[in-house]
């Protein structure tokens, strides 16, 4: 898409940001810097091509988008250490968990187009599902934002309002969904399988649940009555589940977890 990218924060997930870019060859590596206090461990993308350096000024000075990576509790002192470099043509696009944008623009003290976006962990094989709020960007600079994210996943545009809550859907439901497997492969265990297969028969399962949702755009409940026949081993599973709290637990545990990101 020919803009400079400067992701501030090498991390786990800066540096998937990074590779995503380029696997999705959205981005060539000499388009993309990367910062870290310790540049050691970016050697891999170093060796790609992006740049890389400890200088967060030169890094934002060089680019048109910038990506911040950080800890939520490292954003003020960050984006302080920047702002000089940020003027009304730069791009400031911010994965923290927590941060307003109202917070970052305060720091900030710029008016330029800012971003919100909430990615999770499935970025790394570019499958993430990235939620996106924005504040003073025009159509063109949400629909760049908007492609970037694309090329590392699903995206939808939503409220800054429901970021807490997409951080529990999306990001949280990474976790849960990996539990839900879990316990699938020590059910499978038990009725026989090793656990090598075990582990792919359920993560495969769950693989094409998701993919007849996603393609078909059906409900949960149509795709059960497919395999749900009377007297049936399936329903029989279901509502032993049932009994047992499944449903209730699910909802109450992202529940719970949104109860946590609001208080803290």
């Amino acid at each position: 898409m020919g803009k400079k990218i400067a992701i501030i924060g090498g991390g786990n997930l800066g540096s998937a940001i990074a590779e995503g870019l380029l696997h999705g060859k959205f981005s060539k590596p000499s388009e993309i810097t990367v910062t870290k206090r310790n540049t050691s461990t970016l050697q891999g993308l170093k060796k790609a091509g992006v740049q890389v350096t400890s200088d967060n000024q030169a890094a934002v000075r060089e680019s048109e988008v910038i990506i911040l990576a950080v800890k939520p509790f490292q954003v003020a002192e960050v984006l302080g250490g920047i702002k000089k470099e940020l003027t009304s043509k730069k791009i400031l696009i911010s994965v923290v968990t927590g941060v307003l944008i109202s917070e970052m623009e305060e720091v900030a003290g710029k008016k330029l187009p800012y971003f919100r976006a909430m990615p999770n962990t499935a970025i790394a094989i570019r499958e993430s599902m990235t939620c996106i709020c924005s504040r003073q960007a025009d159509a063109d600079t949400v629909g760049y934002v908007n492609d970037l994210f694309r090329n590392l996943g699903e995206v939808v545009t939503i409220d800054e309002k429901l970021m807490e809550a997409a951080t529990v859907l999306a990001a949280c439901g990474t976790a849960f969904a990996m539990r839900y497997i879990r316990a699938n492969i020590q059910g499978g265990i038990e009725i026989g399988f090793d656990a090598t297969t075990a582990s792919l028969i359920a993560a495969q399962t769950v693989k094409g649940a998701a993919e007849l949702l996603l393609k078909k755009g059906t409900h949960p409940e149509h795709e059960i009555d497919k395999v749900t026949t009377p007297k049936g081993c399936t329903i029989a599973g279901l509502n032993e589940m049932e009994h047992q709290g499944f449903s209730s637990s699910l909802i109450r545990g992202v529940v719970a977890s949104y109860k946590k990101i609001e208080r803290d």
